[in-house]
């Protein structure tokens, strides 16, 4: 993962793309505690929303934002010093999170 491009000052909203989006949202996660409290937040995420599906307790969907931003918000707030690309572009934003989760998985994105 190359994140060496200068993106202090970037505005997320002025990509037009999400596959312009998608470099610079690596460049926000380049913190390896950030990547791994993503990758810890997403996971549980779906392990509410398996519990969502599974009882039909809505809660689980409460629980599943909650874990998911929250520790992506740690992540940022707490180790990358740097705030959310969500506050900006959120559809970009969550949809990188989803990426970023799948190139982990894929040893595309290292955690």
């Amino acid at each position: 993962m190359d994140t060496t491009a200068d993106t202090a000052g970037t505005d997320p909203r002025t990509f037009t793309s999400f596959a312009q989006f998608y470099p610079f949202y690596l460049t926000e996660h380049s913190n390896l505690t950030c990547r791994r409290l993503h990758f810890a937040g997403s996971s549980l995420s779906l392990v509410c929303l398996a519990m969502l599906i599974a009882t039909g307790n809505f809660w689980w969907l409460l629980a599943g934002l909650l874990v998911g931003y929250g520790f992506a918000w740690i992540g940022h707030f707490g180790f990358e010093k740097n705030k959310p690309a969500s506050f900006k572009r959120p559809l970009y934003s969550f949809m990188g999170d989803w990426v970023m989760y799948k190139d982990i998985w894929t040893g595309k994105v290292k955690i």
